[in-house]
């Protein structure tokens, strides 16, 4: 089983991952967490170098690094994982391509370029206001990113919308509620989706 989060940042998906792990390793699976951009990778801290505005690349140059991580994250992590019967948890994937790569470059592009990506079994999408995940970010007490301004992050949930319909099994999270409250709307998911075969 492969199942990715999104959703804005600040939104929860780090947090219900790992909780998520928790609650499958207690019922007796084997289970590993992982994410994108990955931080063990010379691509993947390129990546956040540039989201750090330690440097600049073009939009479209920033996207095929994207790419050219999630490739690598397929090969070395997620795929060898799912070979040996653990689900695979991922804190963001190609979705986010989708939806944040697109307030620079054209929609189109980025989906031809996600197209030969694994589609995950499932995907929760957090639903949260972007306000309230800029508050959350600024409680952190951490330097914003690239991405973590309202304006653009208002866009990206809109973005977030557009593709949602295209991928069945995206299902909506509302991520207002207390974790407790989150954590159990997608233990319900997993569990009639997974649990029940």
């Amino acid at each position: 089983m492969f199942i990715a989060f999104e959703g804005l940042d600040g939104s929860g998906s780090s947090t219900q991952t790992r909780l998520l792990a928790e609650r499958l390793e207690g019922r007796g699976f084997a289970a590993i967490i992982t994410k994108e951009p990955t931080i063990d990778t010379p691509t993947g801290r390129i990546i956040r170098e540039v989201l750090q505005h330690k440097w600049q690349a073009s939009p479209e140059g920033l996207q095929l690094l994207f790419s050219a991580d999630r490739a690598e994250h397929l090969k070395n992590t997620v795929e060898p994982a799912l070979a040996n019967g653990q689900v695979v948890i991922t804190d963001r994937y190609f979705f986010s391509t989708l939806a944040y790569g697109a307030l620079a470059v054209e929609m189109d592009w980025l989906k031809e370029l996600s197209r030969f990506f694994r589609v995950p079994d499932i995907t929760f999408l957090f639903k949260l206001d972007p306000e309230i995940c800029l508050q959350r970010i600024r409680g952190r007490g951490s330097e914003f990113e690239l991405f973590e301004k309202h304006e653009k992050l208002k866009k990206i949930r809109e973005n977030y919308e557009k593709i949602k319909d295209d991928y069945p099994a995206i299902h909506l999270i509302d991520a207002s509620g207390s974790i407790e409250e989150v954590s159990d709307a997608i233990w319900k998911v997993v569990g009639e989706k997974f649990l029940t075969k």
